[in-house]
């Protein structure tokens, strides 16, 4: 799975930091998601998109 996290951070100027913050996770975890090392559970991705205003179809690319 791959994420545009990144992507969408900029786009509201949020650092890593401050989405950890918004969703309650650490700093570490953003890391991870946006390196593909860790896929977030259906909840976590869920506050992750709500949290950069948008879904998670189109926040996370899903591999065949």
């Amino acid at each position: 799975m791959k994420t545009r996290t990144k992507e969408f951070r900029a786009r509201y100027d949020l650092t890593q930091e401050d989405l950890a913050k918004k969703i309650s996770v650490r700093r570490e975890t953003i890391v991870f998601l946006e390196k593909g090392k860790y896929n977030p559970s259906l909840k976590l991705a869920y506050e992750i998109a709500k949290a950069l205003k948008t879904t998670i179809d189109e926040l996370f690319i899903f591999d065949d």
